[in-house]
């Protein structure tokens, strides 16, 4: 293979590249809050309005497990329906960069919406285990196919040296709906799961429309030739071994972060606590997250990328690891705070350095193979973390993580020369 390490840079239509008059907010807001939160332009705000939109719908998959036992599948039975919805956020990803760099952002958004809530629809009224199972697969692929189209849309949205910023909005945004859904959630499911699924495929549609009626046609697309040898496929980015390598710490820190979502419960369970504790970790680190870390996005945009990525993986290694040494409601509480501490340093960083590797026209395929790694860390992490923690142990699982994490904090540092010059080079 042969390495691309300075490719043309890539040129978007709908860029707004920073300017004295910030554009896209309000006027009537503080001069400070536009300065730092302007200038990304409207077709920005609509990725983060209609993301919160359609994350606060987002219950179904938070409370699929519960679903499936309204629907008495066998406990033996749920790991097939599991594995399919991870399987299709491997598939998603890819196909929406397809979508993004042919056809644009909006088109790969609003299809990407629209095929998501038609899943929940397949979802809901399939009748037995292989059905669901398939319609998993569907909702699993629909629902990750819309977010190489934004990710181009807000990597476009500015220029480099903001990039980090507007990723670091985006993914607050996704906080912020997920917080409201984790808080109404649980209340919804006891009145019957069709107001579940119903509230995620109202959201969806209503994604779709905000994209279909104020993104303009051109939104994410790129208007400059491709770079040399790209054929419009994924082998530009088959080629590219700095961000082949990037993938790494991707997949290896989002796998430990997933533990917080797949193990943890299962670890307050078998000390013996209620539910409830781990919906107050939820809420810990949603009221960090969502307070922070849209002042630290614009507060840690001093530092080097590398080492703040390699410093945030760092934190989330050591608040995961030290579940493994928690006994109590406030001990567990305790590890949340420092591994969501490391989600807050972490926000929009890998993301931003993706996009500036991006060449011309390929965008929406650098995103999807960034979701794609997303999607491979989650897998991987359902089906080998709980396996670990079950067949070896929880100090088993626990220690692993401490060395993985280890491991994938030192690849930011390694890579950091390599990406200098790169977006040095890109730049000039």
């Amino acid at each position: 293979m042969t390495s691309q390490l300075t490719p043309p840079r890539a040129t978007v239509s709908t860029p707004a590249a920073p300017s004295t008059v910030p554009r896209g907010l309000p006027s009537g807001l503080p001069s400070r809050l536009r300065a730092r939160f302007g200038g990304f332009g409207g077709p920005f705000w609509v990725v983060i309005g209609g993301t919160a939109v359609n994350r606060i719908g987002t219950m179904v998959l938070p409370f699929l497990v519960f679903f499936l036992g309204s629907r008495h599948i066998a406990t033996d039975r749920v790991p097939f329906v599991l594995g399919a919805l991870g399987l299709g956020g491997l598939l998603g990803p890819v196909l929406g960069g397809l979508l993004t760099d042919r056809l644009g952002s909006r088109a790969a958004m609003v299809t990407g919406m629209l095929a998501t809530a038609a899943a929940q629809g397949l979802l809901f009224a399939a009748p037995n285990p292989a059905t669901l199972t398939l319609a998993a697969l569907a909702l699993g692929s629909a629902g990750s196919l819309h977010m190489p189209g934004a990710g181009a849309l807000v990597g476009g949205a500015t220029g480099p040296e903001r990039r980090r910023v507007a990723f670091g909005l985006f993914h607050w945004s996704i906080n912020v709906g997920t917080a409201v859904a984790g808080a109404i959630g649980g209340f919804l499911a006891e009145h019957g799961y069709g107001l579940l699924f119903a509230l995620d495929a109202a959201t969806c549609l209503a994604y779709a429309l905000l994209a279909a009626t104020l993104l303009p046609r051109s939104a994410g697309r790129a208007t400059g030739k491709r770079a040399a040898g790209d054929g419009g496929g994924y082998r530009i980015v088959l080629r590219d071994r700095l961000l082949l390598t990037l993938l790494l710490p991707i997949v290896l820190s989002e796998a430990i972060y997933a533990q917080t979502e797949f193990t943890l419960p299962l670890a307050i369970r078998d000390h013996g606590l209620p539910a409830t504790v781990y919906g107050l970790a939820a809420v810990v680190n949603a009221l960090l997250v969502v307070t922070l870390q849209p002042f630290a996005s614009a507060w840690l945009v001093r530092f080097d990328r590398l080492r703040l990525w390699s410093l945030a993986i760092v934190l989330v290694t050591a608040g995961v690891a030290l579940t493994g040494l928690a006994g109590s409601a406030w001990g567990f509480a305790l590890t949340v705070v420092v591994w969501s501490l490391g989600e807050v340093c972490a926000s929009g960083l890998y993301a931003s350095i993706v996009a500036d590797l991006a060449p011309p026209g390929a965008q929406g395929r650098y995103q999807g193979a960034s979701g794609w790694a997303r999607g491979l860390s989650r897998f991987v992490a359902l089906v080998l973390g709980s396996g670990v923690y079950a067949g070896l142990g929880p100090a088993a699982l626990w220690w692993g993580c401490a060395v993985l994490g280890l491991v994938g904090a030192g690849l930011p540092l390694l890579l950091s020369r390599a990406v200098h010059a790169r977006t040095m080079a890109a730049a000039g």
